[in-house]
């Protein structure tokens, strides 16, 4: 005989939580710092991780969201980060010799600011120096010399021509610069009209003698053009050593003061001679249109040329950096380089280089998202080669793509040093690894956060103290010890386990956050168990209008099931359905119909491509389970079909395949099931019953429904046995179940699920053959009936006895 299945009695419905262990962690909060509480195997990953400087052992964080990853992580870091030095400071100067390649260059914490600032000041000396400095006596009387040696020697060649000029009766005229003749005649020079009334032989004279003076005159400015080269060249060495002489001085004293910095006496050994001409340029009046004049930015133009581009500094003592990245774009990993427009061309300088996230976190950390980094494939090769050859590549080639032919830079390399830690989900992790070779080298170390943390006494103590801080930091409120038993039920049924708290300790945090909401309202300071009820209610009720409708369907007669009476064939699965991040439980007739043939049994929802890989794979062990419990000694021939009715949408998961095969089973023995009960749970090829998910939802779901129609006290629930220790039912529930209004049942086999269902002992095989009137036995024998019918041995039979 099969056994008689009880009711589980209230105690296994749910787990129970003493409020003196509560109240005793209250009044004594946790004597030690709770940055993080469990995750012991992900915190034992990271400081492993952290431990090792060696390339490589850069880390993966694996977990689902709200377990709290990135407040460890973070927590974890930034601890770490305080016993390292602090880093490198990094910037850029200007290259002279090609200004495409702009230098890098170091320095440390605290000098980048400093020599900016000293850079600075020098450019505001040079500027306010210039070209004032052009006025002064001394330079005035040394351009004034050069000037009359021009003027002298300029002279001396007319005065030739022009004594040359007196002996031919010519007058030598010089006006603006320009050098001419006139006829003397009397002592009196003769204009155009009166040299025309002149005789002929006369003009002609005249003529002659201009033309010889005319190749004279040539003949003594020959020497012009050096004249003039070497007067500016001469006035030109003047400025040079005028400007030399006026920041020499200032360069020297900055000279000395970064002696010790061969990188900075580089630049500034450039500069010495760069800042020279760049005055003779830009700050020259005599090279400088008036037109111009007015809009000119000097300070500016030297700042642009000459001042050093920081990237990234530090203050002295300051821990090694911990960046979040949290729109890990190319630009915004690996630095960019900004465009201005002139004249309709795209321009920029060594002015315009911005630091990426690996800058700012050069000798630290960065934390991204992995699902965001590798969105873009540009990004995640360009990360794992700046991880190969320890440099920030920022010269990869599809960087400039959107400048075309512009003048773009390219950047001397910066040295990497950094530990990445990336976060993403396990599917992605595994995904990585399958499809991407060198990404175990790179992340050598994998941070797994469990779902799930041990419900000892001593997590519940973290677990309250952590909740305690919490409400009294950030919510400024308290707690009463109900409310924590609450909270413990609440994160009890997270984990869907007696045993176990949920790992998504920021949902916990939320509830408390929303309860206070509750309180607020009642203009209390303390949250109690009735404020955690109504967030939870709260939260409920905005996410349960599809839920909801789904029951008022079935109310009203548009879904059809029954939770009375008895029915051949049909049967109560119960199914959850996830949507967005709520999920919830709702009942769901499956009917089953058995006929002569060989067809085997059909699943509709597969055959109308709605149900999945999983759930087909349940309805196909259905046929083992038929042929191994029955068919032993005769071929198992049927036709069956199996539905999930009124079910419009798509199927997986085998937590039906008890339901599908009890209905099976009903229709071959035209036995009928009590429509009182639901059930769930998958079954194996040997009629065992197998643990399924969502069993609180699936239980609750069907609740509703009856408790919408009348509790009568015969309804109730059959689940796997080995999902007792998943029953985190709300309170509602267990108060109904010890009051007799409904029950809850865990079965072991298919035998003792039909037994409840059908309410008629399932038989047990003795000596090869199953009890007269058993379930079992009746099965037995209409299948081999129907073996029969199908291979015509009813057919032969019939003959025989006629004959």
């Amino acid at each position: 005989m099969t056994k008689k299945i009880s009711p589980l009695s209230t105690d296994a419905l749910a787990p129970s939580v003493a409020i003196t262990h509560v109240q005793s962690c209250m009044h004594n909060p946790y004597p030690e710092a709770l940055p993080f509480i469990g995750q012991q195997r992900a915190q034992s990953a990271l400081d492993f991780a952290l431990g090792m400087e060696l390339p490589g052992y850069n880390v993966f964080v694996m977990g689902e969201a709200a377990l709290g990853r990135f407040t460890m992580v973070k927590d974890k870091l930034e601890a770490h980060s305080k016993t390292r030095q602090t880093p490198k400071e990094w910037l850029y100067v200007n290259n002279y010799d090609d200004h495409r390649e702009p230098i890098a260059m170091f320095m440390q914490a605290g000098q980048s600011k400093e020599l900016a600032d000293d850079i600075d000041e020098f450019l505001d000396e040079v500027a306010d120096t210039f070209p004032a400095a052009f006025d002064n006596p001394g330079y005035q009387r040394k351009k004034k010399s050069i000037d009359r040696d021009f003027d002298n020697k300029y002279n001396a060649a007319l005065t030739a021509v022009e004594q040359l000029a007196a002996e031919k009766s010519v007058a030598l005229l010089e006006e603006s610069n320009l050098v001419g003749f006139a006829p003397v005649v009397d002592g009196k020079q003769l204009d155009d009209n009166e040299f025309a009334a002149l005789d002929e032989h006369l003009q002609a004279h005249f003529i002659n003698a201009i033309e010889q003076l005319e190749d004279a005159l040539i003949e003594a400015l020959l020497e012009l053009p050096r004249w003039k080269r070497e007067s500016s060249e001469k006035l030109r060495n003047l400025k040079k050593s005028t400007v030399e002489m006026a920041t020499k001085p200032l360069l020297r004293t900055l000279e000395h003061k970064y002696a010790s910095h061969i990188g900075v006496v580089r630049y500034l050994k450039d500069l010495r001679t760069e800042i020279v001409d760049a005055v003779l340029e830009w700050l020259d009046d005599d090279a400088s249109s008036d037109e111009n004049k007015d809009d000119f930015d000097a300070k500016g133009m030297l700042s642009d040329f000459f001042a050093p581009n920081i990237l990234v500094e530090y203050k002295d003592d300051d821990p090694a950096p911990v960046v979040y990245e949290p729109n890990p774009t190319f630009g915004n990993i690996f630095g960019k380089v900004e465009y201005a427009t002139s004249q309709g061309t795209l321009i920029t300088s060594y002015r315009s280089i911005q630091a990426g996230a690996l800058h700012r976190a050069n000798g630290g950390y960065l934390i991204m998202d992995a699902e965001k980094v590798l969105a873009n494939p540009q990004v995640w090769d360009g990360l794992k080669l700046s991880l190969k050859t320890h440099q920030i590549k920022n010269d990869l080639p599809y960087q400039d793509n959107s400048v075309g032919s512009s003048f773009t830079l390219k950047p001397q390399l910066i040295p990497l040093d950094v530990k990445i830690i990336l976060l993403g989900s396990r599917d992605l992790y595994y995904t990585i690894g399958e499809y991407d070779e060198e990404f175990g080298e790179l992340f050598r170390v994998l941070a797994d956060f469990d779902y799930y943390l041990p419900s000892s006494d001593k997590m519940q103590y973290q677990f309250i103290t952590k909740v305690q801080d919490y409400a009294s930091n950030t919510l400024n409120c308290t707690l009463s010890a109900e409310a924590f038993v609450r909270l413990l039920k609440f994160s009890y049924r997270q984990a869907e386990h007696h045993t176990k708290l949920s790992a998504r300790f920021a949902d916990v945090l939320e509830l408390v956050a929303e309860a206070s909401f509750y309180a607020k309202q009642d203009d209390v300071t303390q949250i109690d168990a009735e404020h955690i009820d109504e967030a939870v209610a709260g939260k409920q009720y905005r996410t349960g209008q599809l839920s909801e409708n789904m029951l008022s369907d079935i109310q009203e007669g548009h879904t059809l099931i029954a939770t009375q009476g008895k029915a051949v064939g049909k049967v109560n699965g119960l199914t959850v359905l996830h949507i967005g991040d709520t999920a919830f439980g709702t009942p769901a007739r499956i009917t089953a119909t058995v006929y002569a043939g060989a067809d085997g049994v059909i699943d509709v929802e597969r055959e109308a491509e709605l149900g999945k890989s999983i759930h087909s794979k349940g309805v196909m062990l259905l046929t083992g389970y038929l042929g191994n419990k029955y068919a032993q000694n005769f071929a198992l021939t049927l036709s069956a079909n199996i539905a999930i009715e009124q079910s419009y949408g798509y199927i997986d998961g085998d937590s039906a395949s008890l339901a599908e095969l009890c209905g099976l089973i009903s229709a071959i023995t035209q036995l009928p099931i009590n429509q009182s009960l639901a059930l769930t749970g998958s079954i194996n090829q040997h009629g065992e019953v197998q643990a399924i998910g969502g069993v609180n939802e699936k239980i609750e779901g069907f609740f509703k429904l009856c408790k919408m129609r009348g509790l009568t006290g015969g309804q109730g629930v059959i689940i796997p046995h080995s999902n007792r220790v998943n029953l985190v039912l709300d309170d509602e529930i267990v108060a109904a179940v010890a009051a007799g209004k409904f029950n809850i049942y865990a079965v072991e086999s298919v035998d003792e699920a039909l037994t409840l269902l059908m309410d008629k002992p399932a038989g047990k095989l003795t000596d090869g053959e199953y009890p007269e009137g058993s379930i079992n036995a009746l099965a037995l024998a209409r299948l081999a009936h129907i073996a029969n019918v199908v291979n015509g041995e009813d057919k032969e039979d019939d003959k025989e006895k006629g004959e």
